[in-house]
């Protein structure tokens, strides 16, 4: 009678190891910027997929509403924190977030890393052109391996039919880190979608990452940056399409937060 062939063993699921902030409906990952490079850098290199997200103050306001959002978000492997409020206020909770993590300034670290470790990279988003002007920059001066771009119309309501062509052209070209530049909810929604279907692959949502580095979109200057004032920045250069989520939005981020120094003193109710 041969031998029972052994199982093969499950990976062990990946954690920073460090806290997380639980903030409204989200979790934040207790990270220094150094730290997040790195942890992002030891999933790549584990080769057992998973996603990266930037959590700022529309993504607390979203995630109370939005369904598919929320969950998206609590799928999340790593979740590091894009808003100067968001850390302020951590600073009178359980848990202190050192300082801000833009995923804007994820990118190019991680291009500079991926050229080290030799990584595929894939650029998904932004404009016409964006993304092939970045892929030619971050290839230029880092060296890294651009495995491809796309600017696709992508939707997230519908189904695999719009999804597995795209997920199909990335999962041919290979990559170890796939960047997402569609904006929110659309990119982390979408990414948690496919995620499953993307393999060893890594997905991080960068906003408007491409369009910062390519020079379509202008950035704050770093001291606007720092006294948390880019919301304010932005708004001012593109009213019309962000007046909504800053001013209407963004103004229920107070609530919540009321909602959790209530919660965190012992006036939650039974």
């Amino acid at each position: 009678m041969s031998a029972a062939t052994p199982e093969t063993p499950k990976p062990t699921p990946f954690t920073t190891g460090r806290p997380r902030l639980h903030i409204g409906q989200l979790a934040i990952d207790q990270l220094t910027f150094e730290d997040a490079v790195q942890q992002i850098g030891r999933l790549v290199d584990l080769h057992q997929g998973g996603y990266v997200f930037t959590a700022n103050v529309d993504h607390v306001v979203l995630a109370e509403d939005n369904v598919q959002f929320r969950e998206a978000y609590s799928r999340a492997t790593i979740s590091v924190v894009d808003g100067m409020p968001i850390v302020w206020a951590s600073k009178a909770m359980d848990v202190t977030l050192p300082e801000r993590i833009a995923g804007s300034d994820l990118i190019l670290p991680l291009m500079k890393l991926g050229a080290e470790r030799k990584w595929r990279v894939f650029l998904l988003g932004a404009g016409p052109g964006v993304a092939a002007k970045v892929a030619k920059q971050v290839k230029d001066t880092y060296g890294v391996e651009v495995v491809g771009w796309d600017s696709p119309m992508v939707k997230t309501d519908g189904g695999d039919a719009q999804n597995d062509p795209i997920v199909a052209k990335i999962r041919e070209a290979d990559p170890h880190l796939l960047f997402v530049a569609l904006g929110s909810p659309k990119q982390e929604v979408w990414i948690s979608q496919v995620a499953g279907k993307l393999g060893p692959t890594v997905a991080i949502g960068i906003g408007a990452g491409f369009d910062f580095i390519a020079g379509t979109a202008k950035r704050a200057p770093q001291w606007i940056s720092k006294a948390g004032f880019e919301w304010l920045y932005r708004l001012v250069n593109e009213p019309k399409r962000l007046w909504r989520r800053y001013i209407l939005n963004d103004s229920r981020f107070a609530t919540i937060l009321v909602r959790e120094f209530w919660q965190r003193t012992g006036g939650k109710s039974e």
